[in-house]
């Protein structure tokens, strides 16, 4: 099995902080990878090392084969690796169909000067990127939507969107930051189908979320970590059953996510 993302005694440090310890990590082709633990652990910690936002204080990052530390978070995106914000990964003034546009941009190769003087190459991207603003709306169920602004749109429309943002970007990694957080209970189920329906294509997913039973019914492999280190790894099942998970975590309720 391809190796996509190998994260190799990852540290970062904020002064005296150890914020993130030593993490290992690794992630297949295909597969769809938790990554738990209490508020305040480092899993968006993590998430920015990975995605360029922060810099390691130590440590590997190797993505498709390529350690990428010290890469800008545009050139992490732009070689496949995309990830979406606890917060908002859509902009709240444009129309849907403008979004999928502007996170598309992310795969133009051709320069600015090209564009201005309407060269070949930087015409046949326009054409590219057109045809891509047209078919992730469709392939998420937004066409209709596409031309509303997308601040108007229900909450759980708003996080198909961002993930569709996403997916203009063409990843080979998706990484997810919380994208349940603030769901109903009948939005999350439509969501996770979305994501497993990703994983079916091919694509590689690494999620932050605090809905167990979300993360324990979609994960193949799942990491724990707690006040920057990781204390367990394995399978949801494993992951349920594991003491350092259940004191640290889960709580005495854990075989109610199994």
């Amino acid at each position: 099995m391809r190796q996509v993302l190998e994260v190799r005694d990852l540290c970062r440090n904020f002064g005296s902080l150890q914020a993130v310890k030593s993490m290992n990590m690794r992630l297949e082709k295909g597969e769809i990878r938790g990554l738990i633990g209490p508020n305040g652990s480092g899993k968006t910690t993590t998430f920015n090392l990975i995605s360029g936002f922060l810099k390691p204080t130590s440590g590997t990052i190797l993505f498709d084969g390529r350690e990428i530390n010290g890469w800008l978070p545009h050139q992490i995106a732009q070689a496949g690796l995309i990830r979406t914000f606890q917060l908002t990964s859509i902009y709240s003034d444009l129309s849907v169909l403008d979004n999928v546009v502007m996170a598309a941009e992310c795969r133009r190769k051709s320069s600015l000067l090209e564009k201005v003087l309407h060269l070949a190459s930087a015409r046949q991207e326009d054409a590219r990127i057109e045809d891509i603003a047209h078919e992730i709306p469709e392939k998420f169920g937004l066409s209709e939507v596409a031309h509303l602004r997308s601040g108007d749109l229900p909450g759980g429309t708003r996080k198909i969107l961002g993930i569709a943002n996403a997916m203009a970007g063409d990843p080979v990694l998706l990484m997810l930051d919380e994208p349940l957080a603030g769901l109903n209970t009948s939005e999350k189920p439509l969501l996770m189908d979305k994501i497993r329906g990703l994983q079916a294509e091919g694509l590689t997913i690494l999620i932050i979320e605090h809905d167990m039973k979300a993360i324990m019914k979609t994960c193949d492999q799942i990491t724990v970590i707690c006040h920057g280190e990781k204390i367990a790894e394995g399978t949801p099942e494993e992951v349920s059953q594991n003491s350092a998970t259940i004191e640290a975590y889960l709580g005495q309720n854990a075989e109610d996510y199994a």
